[in-house]
């Protein structure tokens, strides 16, 4: 069971990452602030964070924190966290032109952390963060998958797989304030479906563990969370930020 303890000191975490003095309010309610620098979400856009079913919300300027407290208020009890959510209902009930996530949050203790991989050991190597052959690895994913990643600004060490000399998969993860260490995973697109991930993530998370900080990991792909519940990962709740048209950006 996910203890309350947990919840309440990952809440105050994005409390202090909105950039202004914020909380999070009871279950089933969003409480909205104006952040123009929140570490919620991209600068201009609006940043929600769900955690033990209570929202807070960060808009870049006081009207348009305005009109999302009104429309949320317009909703039904029920409904007025699926802003947050980024569902049909929500996007409808604001002017979003674009969305980011929703990813879920997930974290682990040293208690539920279960490290290693199933079957024959996969041998993993560490280099120093930004190293070249980190670079290379990028030319064999996608994209998309690289942005999702964020490898390249991990502060830990990088922990990789080789295939045949070269990097094929690697994690790491960037010390954020607070004690927490975002985890970050990137495997080759040829190597995927073979227990990779896991095993870089297993040794970049243990990392973390002995040095006292709270592993944290964000994905909105169903494979990215399957490897995350694997190594003991426990969701908390979801991000998700909303880009607004002009007009109602403040």
């Amino acid at each position: 069971m996910v203890t309350d303890s947990l919840i309440t000191g990952v809440r105050a975490r994005w409390a202090g990452w909105a950039g202004v003095p914020a909380s999070f309010p009871g279950r089933g309610e969003a409480n909205v602030v104006v952040a123009p620098e929140s570490g919620l979400c991209p600068p201009g856009w609006v940043g929600a964070v769900v955690l033990g079913g209570a929202a807070l919300v960060t808009a870049p300027s006081e009207p348009t924190a305005e009109l999302v407290r009104a429309t949320l208020g317009a909703l039904p009890a029920e409904a007025r966290q699926v802003v947050s959510f980024g569902s049909p209902r929500g996007r409808g009930a604001l002017p979003v032109v674009e969305v980011l996530g929703p990813a879920a949050l997930a974290y682990v203790s040293a208690e539920w952390f279960r490290s290693g991989v199933a079957g024959e050991a996969v041998p993993v190597e560490r280099l120093p963060a930004r190293h070249a052959e980190l670079a290379r690895l990028a030319e064999l994913a996608g994209r998309e998958e690289v942005g999702e990643a964020g490898l390249e600004g991990i502060t830990s060490p990088a922990f990789v797989v080789r295939d045949g000399g070269r990097v094929v998969a690697a994690a790491g993860y960037e010390g954020w304030t607070g004690g927490v260490a975002h985890v970050c995973v990137l495997t080759g697109a040829r190597w995927r479906g073979r227990g990779l991930a896991r095993a870089t993530a297993s040794a970049a998370v243990a990392h973390a563990l002995a040095a006292g900080l709270l592993p944290q990991w964000r994905a909105r792909v169903p494979a990215s969370r399957r490897v995350a519940a694997a190594l003991g990962f426990r969701e908390l709740g979801t991000q998700i930020s909303l880009l607004l048209a002009d007009g109602q950006r403040g």
